[in-house]
């Protein structure tokens, strides 16, 4: 007898209706777990049958649901996959054909799967930096890993398309104009003449001028040259300006479809802790860990997670609390330290402004002092946006704001003062170009831009964003070796109380992300008139990931204040998208209204870059003048715009009625886990209750 109860515990039980003896036409499956070591536990059934829409037009019913989906323990899977595995169905052989296909197609992209997953570029450190310090450190991480790939794809489009013919067509197109104009405007020659002393080419490395500045690095060294023959041909300049054109278009594609990744995580989780919290209970365990390391990892990542979350209950706590007088004096504290901040970031741009201005004005300086002055506009901005965050930072301490809240106030300061520097730099550099837009003025009739100052000015522009990429990571070099390094051996090694107050340095993920989102900015401005600075941009970040792995696992210790990662990683593509904004501004300015340069580069004869596009088009067939004319016409933009419009609507109500049945589905898990509290508290009530009359009872006894 006492066996019993094993032998029904070690054997599946299985309940079938009447049917062909198929699992699709079974009504239940009742499975009960193999182990001895667990007791008898009844599991609830499970309808195995598909739902009516999985039905072919045949009637036929289709493959059962996939067991990976369902939550069963192991043991109870691989015995329901030897029930389906013995089963013998007889179907047709269209429907045979049809679940051998959905099982190859299953199986291929498994294998493909696995396959890009080993070839995942950084997965195990990442994993390795999530589990040690957190997720929003790992999000910083992970969103430097995007920009890598982001730049090198771009890096091969921008080499396809415009690099590798220039070098292959150079000694062979023709001109697209001819060569008349001011001799004045056309006079520009970058090689150094006579003998060049050894360390002018490391100061040229450094400066982008020089043997740098006549190659294919910059806009200057590319010709206006087409390649026509019977069978082909091809438009240097053309290719050029829609390379550029296409190269934005692809990273703001790139950017909408990581944040709606992004978005729909925080859609979610809803952005509240409750939510998080619940995802993070009952599905962030990763069941594929495999030995002790990986496991303390995920379980050290989790640990992060659960206390962001309890650290934003608590503040939102301790907020509800305050009385009126309370919240009108903490938001008047907001409102003055949001203008001292303010502040702060204006006198930063009106040094950028001056030392832009006295570098531009000094730029035929030789030797050392020369390239001083050269990076002088770089020097400052970095001093800047070193300087102006941190006493952002110490200020952010005043105005207690939530963790996540404190991150986003940050970024958006900070992303303030990058972007619109970089714009003070554009600004100043565009009033000096174009004599501040009075063509009248003496330097600037002859050739509509300052001829004398700036031969080549779209080389010039590349040469000071070449120079920003550079010099950003220089400093990052400097400060790892100069000031993280140092700074934990003097903590590690001196146990006096200054050394131990300052302690190790914490891992700030805004100004990191923003240091990434500044650089990248840089990137897509200079990327009309460097075209090789992608490639530059991708060893950097590159090098970058390797720098900032290195201070945090030997410089860095844990964050005493963690945040959430999931509404930070959307706002860093926020900001991104900021920075490619700006960007898009200039490169549309720059087509579009400045005359370019007389003496190189592809558009010297033109008035201005977009010239190219109609000149191109009206040398095309009519046939494909009249099609791309129905294009831009009313015909076809209207009813375009009324599609647009119609999608817009359904994918708007489509997410309506979602955000409503997520809000019924939270409401009732509201309601669900208040009614089980009720029932806890009853059942307590009822086990006290229960004890004082067994205590009485033996009392009386």
């Amino acid at each position: 007898m006492a066996s019993e109860p094993w032998r029904q515990g070690s054997r599946e039980v299985h309940d079938y209706t009447e049917g062909n003896g198929y699992p699709g036409d079974q009504h239940s499956l009742r499975l009960r777990r193999v182990s001895s070591r667990v007791s008898n536990q009844n599991y609830p059934q499970f309808d195995w049958n598909p739902p009516p829409a999985e039905k072919d037009e045949e009637g036929n019913r289709a493959q059962p649901r996939d067991l990976r989906g369902i939550p069963l323990p192991m043991a109870l899977k691989r015995a329901v996959r030897q029930v389906q595995q013995m089963q013998v169905p007889v179907v047709s052989s269209r429907e045979s054909w049809k679940r051998k296909k959905t099982k190859s197609l299953h199986k291929l992209k498994d294998n493909a799967r696995g396959w890009l997953s080993f070839f995942t570029l950084w997965s195990k450190s990442l994993q390795k930096i999530g589990g040690n310090f957190g997720g929003g450190v790992q999000s910083y991480f992970l969103f430097l890993r995007f920009l890598v790939v982001l730049n090198f794809v771009s890096f091969l489009l921008i080499a396809g398309f415009v690099l590798i013919p220039s070098i292959v067509f150079r000694s062979v197109g023709d001109s697209l104009v001819n060569s008349t104009g001011p001799k004045e405007c056309m006079e520009y020659d970058p090689n150094p003449q006579g003998l060049v002393v050894f360390y002018n080419y490391f100061l040229n490395l450094l400066s982008g001028t020089g043997f740098m500045e006549y190659s294919y690095l910059f806009y200057g060294y590319y010709n206006n040259t087409t390649v026509e023959d019977s069978n082909f041909s091809y438009n240097i300049p053309l290719a050029y300006l829609f390379t550029a054109v296409f190269y934005f278009a692809f990273c703001l594609i790139c950017i909408i479809a990581r944040m709606g990744t992004a978005a729909r995580v925080v859609v979610v989780t809803g952005g509240s802790a409750v939510g998080n919290y619940s995802m993070i209970v009952f599905t962030s365990w990763d069941y594929g860990c495999l030995g002790d390391r990986a496991t303390k990892l995920k379980q050290k990542n989790i640990h992060y997670r659960l206390q962001v979350d309890l650290e934003e209950e608590s503040i939102k706590k301790r907020a509800a609390a305050l009385t009126l007088c309370q919240k009108i004096v903490l938001y008047a504290l907001r409102v003055s330290m949001g203008f001292v901040s303010f502040g702060l970031i204006i006198a930063a741009f009106y040094g950028i402004f001056v030392a832009t201005d006295f570098s531009q004005k000094n730029s035929g300086e030789q030797g050392i002092l020369g390239l001083i002055f050269e990076y002088l506009p770089s020097i400052v901005i970095t001093a800047g946006n070193f300087l102006v965050p941190l006493l952002c930072d110490q200020i952010a301490l005043i105005e207690r704001y939530a963790p996540s809240t404190t991150v986003i106030v940050a970024l958006l300061r900070a992303v303030f003062l990058r972007l619109v520097s970089l714009g003070v730099l554009l600004f100043t550099l565009w009033s000096q170009i174009t004599c501040a837009g009075e063509t009248t003025v003496k330097d600037c009739t002859l050739c509509q831009y300052n001829y004398n100052v700036y031969p080549c000015w779209e080389t010039r522009v590349g040469q000071e964003m070449y120079k920003l990429t550079l010099f950003d990571l220089l400093i990052n070099i400097v400060v790892l070796v100069l000031v993280e390094f140092p700074r934990r051996m003097v903590v590690d090694n001196w146990s006096s109380k200054l050394a131990q107050w300052v302690g190790r340095q914490e891992f700030v993920v805004p100004a990191n992300v923003l240091g990434l989102v500044y650089g990248q900015t840089v990137v897509w401005t200079g990327a009309l008139f460097c075209p090789l600075l992608p490639l530059i941009n991708t060893i950097k970040f590159v090098l970058l990931f390797y720098f900032k792995k290195i201070t945090l696992f030997y410089n860095c210790r844990p964050a005493l204040k963690t945040f959430r990662s999931t509404t930070s990683t959307f706002f860093f593509l926020v900001v991104l998208l900021f920075g490619w904004s700006l960007a898009t501004v200039v490169m549309i300015y720059s087509l579009s209204e400045i005359h370019p340069s007389m003496g190189c580069g592809p558009f010297r004869f033109f008035p201005n870059m977009w010239s190219i596009v109609p000149k191109s088009f009206y040398n095309l067939s009519e046939i494909t003048q009249e099609f791309l004319f129905f294009i831009g016409s009313q015909e076809f933009s209207i009813p375009l715009f009324a599609l647009s419009c119609v999608v817009m609507c359904y994918f708007i109500t489509l997410a309506s009625v979602y955000g409503k049945s997520v809000a019924l589905l939270r409401a009732q898990l509201k309601l669900e886990g208040r009614d089980k509290q009720f029932l806890v508290k009853q059942i307590e009530e009822l086990s006290r209750q229960h004890h004082i009359l067994k205590h009485t009872a033996g009392a009386h006894d």
